[in-house]
């Protein structure tokens, strides 16, 4: 509000003229009712003052100086603001809507049309693939043949796989916001090897100390990741631009098996899920602080987020149960029994919000389960050892990785 102070008696031509007294009386009164100099101030003041309750409504969000080359974070609050149902990516837009499952001990992709929970086709890849992964640009889905050392790129429009590309133990693979690196999750290899995101030739090989390093996700900002280590029990916290290291602790469970990674839409929180300590561990980022385990189930697995940023589905896959995680309360609300058991394992959320979908890991199908009620939908049978599905497309400005990571 632009509040002007009226001008002072002295400069008002009326006071000046010793004969318009009457005149002189309108204007003082009129000037009473505005209020001089310091009444103005008083007045101008007390309209601030009386403005401060709604301030917060209006108030500037505190800007986020993210990775250098990242796009810019859309809402401080909430950094999944992109992932609205349907809020496609012009480059993903006209991609056909499939589910791309890697069956482990089949060697096979199966591809599933979600409308009518047919297998549409099944595509040979290299040896024990684990994740299907969409590249940074959208443009690429590629399946980590782990024991084969080889990616498969599959064109998402066409549904066609091309050439493997040579790349050493790639259990996982994730992209740095910035689109500048991929960051291959070298598990038996115990490394964090930065490649191109296109030729995958090595850029940089970060050798860590733990054992089975396999997820990770991004800070708000992108200058650093969280990095889960199954095998050891331990987390890494690792500098983005640095490519190094700069933290690591160990997880307050004997036996802890850490999984997938998460952060909370505001950025303030990581959640890591462990299959041995049947819950999800609780930590600052930023001061990557001692984790508190919260509960969930059974062989706690996968963590995905609603498309309007409220909860979170926890996979219990030694229970055949998915816990509901609302963000806003701080706490589990819901939990979501498959009817006739399984191992639902990992997977994601479709463009619409609607369903999740995840691999049954022990069980050779996948589940599709209603987001509005915890209600089994389809049961599909698939390949031996069905693990990281991907859910493509789905909506975001671009890729983190893993089975689908969007921002």
């Amino acid at each position: 509000m632009n509040l002007t102070p009226p001008p002072s008696p002295k400069a008002h031509p009326a006071l000046r003229t010793g004969t318009l007294l009457a005149t002189a009386c309108v204007v003082l009164a009129a000037l009473a009712g505005c209020g001089t100099d310091d009444t103005a101030d008083r007045a101008t003041q007390g309209a601030v003052k009386a403005a401060e309750p709604v301030e917060p409504a209006v108030r500037k969000q505190k800007p986020v100086y993210g990775l250098p080359g990242m796009p810019p974070v859309l809402d401080p609050e909430d950094v999944y603001a992109a992932d609205r149902p349907g809020k496609l990516s012009p480059v993903v837009k006209d991609f056909p809507s499939r589910i791309y499952v890697p069956n482990t001990e089949s060697d096979t992709v199966t591809v599933i049309d979600p409308r009518t929970y047919k297998v549409t086709e099944t595509i040979q890849v290299g040896h024990q693939p684990q994740h299907v992964v969409p590249s940074w640009d959208m443009k690429t889905l590629w399946v980590n043949n782990n024991r084969g050392h080889t990616l498969t790129p599959i064109d998402p429009k066409s549904g066609k796989a091309g050439k493997p590309v040579d790349v050493h133990d790639p259990y996982n693979l994730y992209f740095t916001p910035d689109g500048k690196y991929a960051v291959v999750m070298a598990s038996l290899d115990r490394q964090l090897v930065f490649r191109d995101p296109h030729t995958m030739k090595v850029k940089h090989t970060e050798p860590v100390s733990c054992y089975g390093v396999n997820h990770a996700d991004f800070s708000l900002d992108g200058r650093y990741f969280i990095v889960s280590c199954e095998f050891s029990g331990e987390l890494l916290k690792v500098d983005t631009a640095r490519m190094k290291v700069v933290a690591q602790q160990k997880l307050p469970f004997q036996g802890a098996m850490p999984q997938d990674v998460k952060m909370s839409p505001d950025g303030k929180r990581f959640y890591v899920a462990d299959m041995m300590a049947d819950g999800m561990w609780v930590l600052d980022g930023d001061t990557f602080s001692k984790p508190k385990l919260l509960p969930t189930g059974k062989g706690t697995h996968g963590l995905y987020v609603s498309r309007d940023s409220k909860e979170m589905y926890v996979s219990n896959r030694g229970e055949g149960t998915v816990s509901v995680f609302d963000f806003g309360r701080n706490a589990l609300t819901k939990k979501w029994k498959l009817p006739k058991g399984g191992s639902p394992d990992m997977g994601g959320v479709s463009a619409d919000g609607r369903t999740l979908w995840l691999s049954g890991r022990y069980d050779s199908e996948v589940y599709a389960i209603d987001t509005r009620t915890g209600a089994e939908i389809a049961r599909v049978p698939v390949g031996r050892g069905p693990h990281g599905l991907a859910v493509y497309p789905q909506p975001g400005r671009y890729s983190l990785g893993h089975t689908g990571i969007f921002r």
